[in-house]
């Protein structure tokens, strides 16, 4: 049977090509659409596709008197947590692809999806390159001890650091204990100067135009470096695969798994 589907942030960046993929494939069935832009529209018109015949809606909670077996959603950090939690209360599993939540966040969906032994996947970009790109990181942390990351995205993104480069930090975190020469206290100057510090890791976050989405992980030692960037071009189409992968699988999930790398890493 086809995957009952619910896709919120439909007619955005990333939610229209996933949107687009899901009507194009027999796996799945696009049961609603949730956007904040052409409330009562087919969801297939607006986005120059054939007729779907599933009307976009302004809320999760009118989408989801659809019988649905997992939503996606890809829309704001104001939202995105209130609605996993919404969905698991309803029964429905999570593919979660939009950034901002933190790791206080993510302990309370683990809590709420153990409590309904029900799964969700988040990942803070599910590109399969991207993935790669963490998966290298985490290995070198186990041999090199000083690294920083690098975050950059368009001058429109709100949310820093990225999804992406919170939870590589986060994970890097859980492989080794990142060496600062320096203290962060015995900083002459401004400390801030020093980027955010993500559980020992030092994050810096570039907003400017011309920027897409990227991250690198900067590895150092005596007289030389190592560099691990991803970067990302101006379509969505790098994070379908991905996300329709996580789509599958969060069907076998009980609990939080964060980070594409973990499907294909296990």
């Amino acid at each position: 049977m086809a995957i009952r589907v619910c896709v919120a942030g439909a007619t955005g960046w990333t939610g229209s090509a996933v949107t687009g993929a899901i009507l194009a494939s027999s796996d799945f069935q696009l049961v609603s659409a949730v956007a904040r832009r052409q409330v009562g529209a087919d969801i297939g018109e607006a986005l120059d596709l054939k007729r779907a015949n599933v009307p976009i809606v302004a809320s999760l909670e009118e989408a989801l008197a659809v019988p649905t077996d997992v939503l996606i959603d890809y829309t704001t950090p104001e939202v995105v947590k209130d609605h996993i939690l919404a969905a698991l209360d309803k029964g429905v599993r999570v593919v979660v692809g939009t950034s901002g939540l933190t790791a206080s966040d993510y302990s309370d969906i683990e809590q709420r999806a153990q409590a309904r032994r029900l799964g969700v996947i988040a990942a803070g970009n599910f590109s399969i390159t991207a993935a790669l790109a963490k998966h290298f990181s985490l290995i070198a942390a186990q041999y090199l001890p000083s690294w920083e990351i690098i975050d950059y995205a368009s001058a429109a993104k709100i949310d820093a650091p990225s999804g992406t480069t919170r939870e590589l930090a986060e994970e890097l975190a859980t492989i080794s204990q990142n060496h600062l020469e320096v203290a962060l206290e015995q900083t002459h100057g401004l400390k801030e100067a020093r980027g955010a510090n993500i559980d020992g890791t030092q994050v810096h976050s570039i907003r400017l135009p011309s920027y897409v989405i990227a991250f690198e992980t900067i590895f150092g030692l005596p007289d030389e470096r190592l560099s691990i960037r991803h970067d990302a071009g101006s379509g969505a189409q790098p994070y379908v695969s991905g996300t329709l992968l996580a789509t599958r699988k969060v069907l076998e999930v009980n609990g939080l798994v964060r980070g594409l790398d973990r499907l294909l890493f296990p």
